[in-house]
């Protein structure tokens, strides 16, 4: 209806479904180690071979090792990546740095809290098998200890409070060159609807409304989780519509800084921006039964580069193939325009 009153401004809309694999397929990467270490104060350190970037990687490391050890989240220290510590770490990248590194905190935890059992089965008067680590207490038999009591028994029963963890993400290997093999231990999956508006007379736009459902699996952390399919979503954004490479004829990259490189700014947020994380849908082969998410939502994006197609397209006849450069600049969509409203 809207495009059918407007001469010079044209809406879109499309729909971009997502399948993205996790997994390094150069199988040899698929690993990760960590070192936990337990104080008998009740606090715990933790080194991880992943490596924090802004994603929220070490809160999601402090989130598993809270939940195994049963302690408050600020009776965790998570340690600056250093090879000192967790040695061969392998490259945080491939959406997989929650998967192997969580994996290896987690092993790592458990080792602990197995040598802890028959101390704390012990004091308690219960089986090992009643023993639960909760809320800074170990708790069995109808009575509970604080954790840092039962860090002191072990202590002074000469049980080590320390231990490595590793993981290795099985059943993955792929031949490249014979393109045959498991690359993915998993999918991600997503989708995303986006409505636009386009000025045929200018070439500019505007992303009115972004709805987003993204597959996280059981969510580590949802915050994060959610900030993380947002930002993914708008990267994209600026990958197909603001970020215009250009080189000079002899080969000097011409668009070298923020002066004239253009990247999405916080303006350029749709302002109906709804994302939901798919309920209800444990993934049981990774730890806490997530799922990794930090580039599958960057694709969702594809679904503006659609949007702005179908609104170029309402500029002409709907059989007309529409012809757009992408990144889709302001200069990019004026001349799509212009090809689809030739006569």
């Amino acid at each position: 209806e809207f495009n059918a009153t407007h001469e010079h401004v044209k809406r879109g809309l499309a729909f971009q479904p997502v399948k993205f694999g996790i997994s390094f397929t150069v199988s040899v990467l698929n690993q990760a180690g960590a070192l936990v270490v337990v104080y008998t104060d009740g606090s715990a350190q933790i080194n991880h071979g992943g490596t924090e970037m802004g994603q929220g990687l070490h809160t999601k490391m402090a989130a598993i090792a809270a939940d195994t050890l049963g302690l408050p989240s600020d009776r965790i220290r998570v340690m600056h990546t250093n090879t000192e510590k967790v040695p061969n770490t392998t490259p945080t990248a491939a959406s997989s740095g929650s998967d192997l590194n969580g994996a290896a905190v987690l092993d790592a935890c458990r080792k602990i809290t197995d040598r802890m059992r028959p101390v704390a089965a012990n004091i308690l008067g219960c089986s090992e098998a009643d023993i639960r680590f909760e809320a800074g207490e170990i708790r069995g038999g109808g009575e509970s200890k604080p954790f840092a009591e039962i860090a002191n028994a072990c202590w002074a029963q000469h049980v080590s409070l320390s231990a490595t963890g590793f993981w290795a993400t099985p059943g993955v290997a792929y031949d490249r060159e014979q393109g045959q093999g498991t690359p993915f231990y998993y999918f991600a999956y997503g989708g995303a609807v986006s409505e636009v508006e386009l000025n045929g007379l200018t070439g500019e736009h505007r992303v009115r409304r972004v709805d987003i459902l993204h597959d996280v699996g059981n969510p580590l952390v949802p915050s994060i989780d959610r900030g993380q399919v947002e930002g993914a979503f708008i990267q994209g954004m600026g990958w197909l519509t603001d970020e215009e490479v250009l080189y000079h004829d002899d080969g000097r990259c011409l668009t070298v800084g923020p002066s004239t490189y253009k990247i999405p700014s916080f303006g350029d947020t749709p302002p109906e921006f709804n994302v939901a994380l798919l309920e209800r849908a444990p993934n049981e082969r990774v730890v806490g039964g997530s799922k990794a998410v930090g580039e599958p939502p960057f694709l969702l994006a594809i679904s503006v580069a659609h949007a702005l197609r179908h609104a170029v397209q309402a500029f002409g006849p709907e059989h007309r193939q529409v012809e757009l450069s992408l990144p889709a600049t302001p200069e990019a969509l004026l001349r799509a325009v212009q090809a689809q409203t030739r006569s």
